[in-house]
């Protein structure tokens, strides 16, 4: 049974290792599919249909697609602008962002503590924006798509040519008035390094000659940074549209909690309204979240297609209420520490999956750890022994639990042989049930507890697994020598081969299976596991070797403490003297009283004393334990010829 419980551990990982890697967002739409003609044609760069007024109603998707650049703007004079098409530069120790003066709209941010895979630097604002497109930070107004292509194409004049990220909190705004009364301000706040590298404040007023005019923030296709060479071995998250809060369903508020909505989910629901702590687009490992201040907000995602891009990319339009002038943006990574430092509910954007109640203390244990060692390599491993050293405990157990089945599997084998020609309907064979049930009673053994053990160590694995795939902190962090990044497979593949020979030593220390065909699928278990963590993160390799070796050495221990195994093995039966159906031993023995006395043993009453020993065609020895000493050798021949000699005399009286 334990043998089976471990063959059910391998595939049920199996099963979750294929799901990971196989079964992903559905098939990318063509361009045609996402971005079709929309009914106000004629609108400017990045315009798109005017929305309907704020309403508590979902909102078809169509009004929300971006349409072609072409419309003619009226001319005025400008008073407050910059002459000519220029970026300004604002850098620190952790990040470096782009913004150009046409528009005043963000058009790089770049992660200084990450690389990509072509050894530059993180970019979450997409390279691939196509025209037609909403830059980030893009300004609109729903009542008016020539003002907002007028905006959209308007020169501002920064504050400063460059920013330089200090200690202190830094400040850049973009000014721009034009003869017709327009004038727009947009302003953005850096808070300090030390804090919140990733945060800006973000604060826009647009006026007229008319008065104020109630804005809709518009974020381009986000996020970029995705990883050139998707895993082999988990599906990375592409990036989807992300919300929580409180939204209205028709008239009713409601709970929303997490939503996360892949591109193709769009099209069935891009329209949410209500009360959000956060909105807006992740992917695996980075975040673009919008954290509205208290009031209705209205967010809008639609899903963008390039023909330049593998997958999807996803846009929104967060249009603010009356009393909201300022929104608060995150622009970094999926860190624990990060997130919660900006919001404590933000740490809900990492999605650890079903198993987060036991996934987190995982993390914040393995992040604890690398504060004092500095390498999470050296972290995955001391954090796997301290596992090991917790659930110790149940492992001796199940090792003494299985060391008690193997030495109870002769009699269990005659048990079962003395049943094997009933029907499995007979209702005889439920004394074969009580028989072995009162055999295990009789020497303390439960074949549950054995098994116990590794169901509760699984949730574990899994937990693990989840945890080294999915950690930002992962991402780009080196071990030694050739592992120079735990998230992604083993260059050489040295540690997975490592792992298949410690998982065979391991199989070797433990007790061999009955079942041929389980033989078979333990001896084939080490060598699936070599092909499937070939392309396995290099992280989750070293935490499966590191539990290996740890076990290797805990088996030896146990069997070291617990001695070898006793086999309550059973006398094969004389040749011509046991019955087939029953499959027993019967040996005389001299009486201990020098009395005569009589027993029945298969029907026959025979002179002596008696002692039955079940037997089976498996049994290879006999067990000392079971038969009398003095029944072996020649002095034992020559007893049973002396009892048989005394049978014959007292037959015949």
């Amino acid at each position: 049974m334990e043998r089976q419980v471990l063959l059910a551990v391998f595939l049920s990982f199996l099963v979750l290792v294929l799901w990971q890697r196989w079964v992903g967002p559905p098939p990318i739409p063509t361009p045609t599919d996402v971005v079709g003609e929309s009914p106000a044609d004629g609108l400017g760069p990045g315009v798109t249909a005017t929305p309907q007024p704020l309403a508590r109603a979902q909102q078809p998707a169509a009004a929300l697609e971006p349409v072609a650049p072409a419309v003619a703007l009226e001319n005025f004079e400008s008073v407050v602008s910059d002459g000519e098409p220029r970026e300004v530069v604002v850098e620190g120790e952790y990040v470096r962002a782009v913004f150009s003066n046409r528009g005043a709209k963000l058009i790089s941010w770049q992660l200084k503590q990450y690389d990509n895979d072509a050894g530059g630097l993180v970019e979450l604002i997409p390279a691939e924006i196509e025209p037609g497109q909403a830059w980030p930070f893009s300004l609109g107004v729903s009542s008016d798509p020539q003002l907002t292509a007028r905006l959209d194409e308007a020169l501002f004049r920064p504050s400063a040519s460059a920013l330089q990220l200090s200690a202190d909190a830094g400040t850049l705004t973009f000014d721009y008035e034009d003869s017709s009364g327009l004038r727009a301000r947009k302003s953005f706040t850096f808070q300090a390094e030390v804090a919140q590298p990733y945060v800006i404040d973000f604060d826009a007023t647009v006026t007229t000659a008319a008065g104020s005019v109630p804005l809709t923030m518009r974020w381009g296709p986000a996020l970029g940074g995705i990883r050139a060479a998707a895993s082999r071995f988990t599906q990375q998250q592409m990036p989807a549209a992300l919300l929580y809060g409180r939204a209205f369903e028709g008239d009713l508020l409601q709970e929303v909690d997490m939503l996360r909505a892949r591109p193709a989910d769009l099209s069935e629901r891009s329209r949410y309204e209500g009360q959000f702590v956060f909105a807006g687009v992740d992917n695996h490992y980075f975040l673009a979240a919008v954290l509205p201040n208290d009031g209705e907000t209205r967010i809008d995602y639609r899903p963008v297609s390039s023909v330049s891009l593998e997958h999807d990319l996803v846009a929104f339009d967060l249009t603010l209420g009356p009393d909201q002038a300022a929104v608060r943006v995150f622009l970094g990574p999926k860190d624990f520490d990060v997130l919660a430092a900006v919001h404590p509910d933000l740490v809900r954007a990492v999605d650890f999956g079903w198993l987060s109640a036991l996934v987190v203390p995982l993390h914040r244990t393995l992040k604890w750890i690398n504060g004092f060692v500095g390498n999470y390599g050296w972290s995955i491993v001391l954090l796997t022994v301290l596992i090991n050293i917790v659930i110790f405990p149940l492992r001796h157990k199940s090792v003494v639990s299985m060391r008690k089945m193997q030495e109870l599997a002769p009699e269990m084998k005659a048990i079962q042989a003395r049943y094997a020609h009933l029907k499995a309907t007979d209702p005889a064979k439920q004394k074969m049930q009580q028989e072995t049930m009162e055999l295990y009673k009789k020497h303390g053994a439960n074949p549950v507890s054995g098994c116990l053990p590794m169901l509760l160590t699984m949730p574990i694995l899994f937990a693990m697994f989840r945890l080294l795939s999915a950690a930002v902190e992962i991402r780009g962090a080196p071990f030694t020598l050739w592992v120079t990044d735990l998230s992604v497979h083993d260059p050489l593949y040295v540690t997975p081969l490592l792992m298949s020979a410690s998982m065979f030593v391991q199989q070797r220390l433990q007790p061999s299976a009955a079942d041929p065909m389980q033989q078979k699928m333990m001896l084939l278990m080490p060598i699936v596991f070599t092909f499937m963590f070939l392309w396995a993160p290099s992280g989750l390799v070293l935490y499966w070797l590191t539990s290996n070796l740890f076990g290797i050495g805990q088996q030896l221990t146990t069997n070291r403490i617990i001695g070898p195994p006793k086999i309550h093995q059973v006398r094969p039966p004389a040749e011509g003297k046991a019955k087939p159906a029953l499959a027993e031993k019967t040996v005389d023995v001299e009486p201990t009283d020098h009395s005569q006395s009589k027993e029945k043993a298969g029907g026959a009453t025979i002179g002596g004393e008696r002692k039955t020993v079940e037997a089976t065609d498996h049994a290879r020895f006999d067990a000392p334990d079971r038969v009398d000493p003095s029944l072996h050798g020649q002095d034992a021949q020559k007893k049973r010829g002396r009892s048989a000699k005394r049978g014959r005399r007292s037959r015949r009286k």
